[in-house]
């Protein structure tokens, strides 16, 4: 009997150590998924994730919330060793909404990194913030109105997920480059005056939701009004203008009654037409029942002015 009764409890142990193994690989599967959801969620290393799973016992939302927390601590850290390391390189994002259009630098180290989807995922939030801003004021408006934003007020601004700056703390902490917000330009106009815009050395969008954003080196927005006389695809003339912009780099508008100094010309209306030198722009656009009223040129990495970029 107490042999029998021994054989019983071996195969009963025998059992129970089934039964734990079994669990334990039905506990596995769902940490194994857990760690994909994160992963998947915030981008963060496998092992970071795994440490944070283990840290909150299978707390997705603390385990996300310390992530978080953690890449933005290292992402100062980064930030600070960094410091002073020229960013000469990044992005020129160009987003537009109805009348509103708002053009942001954001610069970083490297071409590798700005061609990175997480660097443009932060050119989007820039360009997002900035748009909200300055339609924050909702008026009714006679005419355009155009501004600027240096560095300091766009790591100031808030989005959905929080301060920009905590945003570029944790992009550096993930890509491991300086980077800086350098400026961004807004433009507001009425029905009646359309805003051209134009983005050149374009890379195609990597993920479904930056479709919204127009991605450069070079960008120019070119504010417009039709007459009565126009016939046409204003689109496409806004286009061509931001071309103009951009490869002829004017410094002012001038007026169509100026006289053309030749290459030389800074004044838009007064250069020879990129797509028809044999005409100036002035020339170009007045038969065809339009009026260029303003404009704004980004170049990625370019020296500017303290005054345009506050």
């Amino acid at each position: 009997m107490a042999a029998l009764s021994g054989a019983l409890r071996a195969k009963l142990q025998l059992w129970q150590q089934a039964g734990l193994f079994h669990s334990g690989v039905r506990l596995l599967a769902a940490n194994k998924d857990l760690l994909v959801k994160l992963r998947k969620k915030t981008g963060y290393s496998f092992m970071n994730c795994k440490k944070a799973l283990e840290k909150f016992s299978n707390d997705l939302k603390q385990a996300e919330t310390w992530l978080h927390q953690q890449a933005q601590k290292e992402g100062w850290n980064k930030a600070s060793k960094l410091q002073g390391r020229k960013t000469a390189e990044g992005l020129v994002g160009l987003l537009q909404e109805g009348n509103t259009a708002v053009m942001v630098e954001v610069n970083c180290e490297t071409d590798f990194v700005a061609r990175n989807v997480k660097f443009q995922q932060l050119v989007q939030q820039v360009a997002l913030g900035a748009l909200r801003q300055c339609q924050r004021d909702d008026q009714s408006l006679s005419s355009f109105m155009k501004g600027f934003m240096g560095s300091e007020e766009l790591l100031q601004m808030k989005t959905e997920e929080s301060l920009l700056k905590d945003q570029v703390a944790v992009a550096i902490g993930k890509l491991g480059e300086n980077m800086a917000l350098k400026r961004a330009a807004w433009v507001m106009a009425p029905s009646d005056i359309f805003i051209g815009s134009y983005v050149h050395g374009a890379l195609p969008v990597a993920l479904p939701s930056l479709a919204n954003m127009s991605f450069g080196k070079y960008g120019a927005l070119v504010i417009c009004q039709a007459d009565r006389n126009f016939k046409g695809n204003l689109s496409e003339l806004g286009r061509r203008m931001g071309q103009h912009v951009v490869g002829m780099s004017p410094l002012s508008l001038g007026s169509i009654e100026d006289e053309s100094s030749g290459d030389m010309e800074t004044r838009m209306l007064s250069q020879p037409y990129l797509l028809e030198p044999s005409v100036t722009v002035g020339q170009y656009i007045q038969p065809r029942g339009i009026h260029v009223l303003d404009f704004v040129r980004f170049e990625c990495g370019e020296e500017t002015e303290a005054a345009e970029a506050s």
